[in-house]
């Protein structure tokens, strides 16, 4: 599923991965290193495979990544058990105080070893941080420094997300704005677009020995001024400027090898009036121009309820129309309850059902998850950060 790394990428920024990643880990084996990649054999072909073989309703529950806010063991694992679920998220309510009790969280949402779920986990650093114990640089100061610095920094803490027992990192914001009054400037990592490029393919480059890393807000926040958690922002920027400066973290994340990417809710109102989260124009663009072929995850469709558009009030509707647009994994998390995930799931067998969402587009969303549980699962990731390591400074 991974593009090959570019040569911009793959000259300096390995180099540097090499050398800093180095002094943080204690490597055995990258984690996409025993993935069979035969074409009898390999993740994709096996997920086809699995897929086929699946009802409606595990096809339609293999692309939810659901949350409750419990630390609760038992609660936990019947949430995941009961619906089939094909991932969750790790939010603030579900991370203890220690990485010894987190693991307890994270391997009871583990009901099948053999075929693990997507555990995300928003861990940027900085002011999105979940993980009290990392003391990795964030945005703030790295987009001051080097790239080598980026990658000494998401070496470390995608370690840290790994010994917790998360497999995936909604961590790497491909974002970039020079207006310190934007949302997004804290956590962006850099003020334009090239620095934002060269530090988002050091991030992914150093992620990615570890777990599956993730590039968000697709196609950026940095040219739309506003809060996504509050409104849908917009602006007017045309595709052929969007190309030429927010697409550049995007492109060099991909070509790096990013295994997720996260759409936002945020418009481009002179390439489509909807959400990009929404819009299968900025899923085409994706795939079609930008080449990506990992997991498409929206952000918390919730974001979406909370605008107080009426358009957005059903979450069910928000979820079917991000498949129907592309995406291959739907994230809910604001306003949701127990129940919405299941809820979520029976909406996208009936819109199926009811042929508003194509059988083919739920079966290809549902093999692209599938594919990289399976990758996740035949990795052999036993990196761990070495005993003497201090945070990158």
């Amino acid at each position: 599923m991974r593009r090959s790394l570019s040569v911009r990428v793959a000259g300096a920024l390995l180099v540097a991965v090499a050398a800093t990643a180095t002094a943080l880990v204690s490597p055995a084996q990258g984690r996409h290193d025993t993935v069979d990649a035969s074409p009898e054999r390999g993740p994709a072909q096996r997920a086809a495979a699995m897929v086929s073989t699946m009802s409606l309703q595990e096809q339609a529950a293999s692309v939810v990544m659901g949350h409750i806010p419990t630390t609760d063991a038992s609660t936990l694992s019947a949430y995941m058990a009961q619906g089939g679920l094909g991932g969750f998220i790790l939010m603030g309510s579900n991370v203890p105080g220690t990485e010894e009790e987190l693991r307890a969280v994270t391997a009871a949402l583990t009901t099948d070893p053999a075929l693990p779920p997507l555990i995300a986990i928003d861990q940027e650093g900085g002011s999105v941080s979940r993980l009290g114990w990392d003391g990795f640089p964030a945005a703030t100061t790295l987009k001051d420094a080097t790239p080598a610095s980026t990658s000494a920094a998401f070496a470390g803490r995608a370690s840290l997300v790994v010994r917790g027992g998360a497999n995936v990192n909604f961590g790497i914001v491909a974002d970039t704005t020079a207006d310190r009054s934007s949302f997004i400037f804290d956590r962006s990592l850099g003020a334009d677009p090239t620095s934002a490029a060269d530090r988002v393919a050091a991030a992914v480059t150093a992620e990615e020995q570890f777990l599956a890393s993730t590039l968000k807000h697709f196609p950026g926040h940095g040219a739309a001024p506003g809060d996504s958690h509050q409104l849908i922002p917009s602006t007017g920027l045309t595709l052929e400027q969007w190309r030429a400066a927010d697409a550049l973290p995007f492109i060099a994340g991909i070509d790096a090898g990013a295994s997720l990417l996260m759409f936002g809710h945020l418009a481009y109102t002179a390439v489509d009036a909807a959400p990009a989260s929404l819009s299968a124009r900025w899923h085409e663009i994706a795939r079609g121009e930008l080449g990506f072929e990992g997991v498409i995850v929206t952000d918390d469709l919730g974001m979406l309820e909370s605008t107080g558009i009426a358009a957005y009030a059903d979450p069910v509707a928000n979820a079917v129309a991000a498949l129907a647009a592309g995406s291959d994994m739907v994230l809910t998390i604001a306003h949701s309850t127990p129940d919405t995930a299941a809820q979520v799931t029976a909406g996208l067998v009936a819109a199926v059902e009811a042929g508003t969402l194509p059988a083919e587009r739920l079966q290809d969303a549902a093999e692209r998850v599938l594919t990289l549980r399976l990758e996740i699962a035949a990795s052999d990731s036993r990196w761990a950060p070495c005993a003497d390591c201090e945070p990158a400074s």
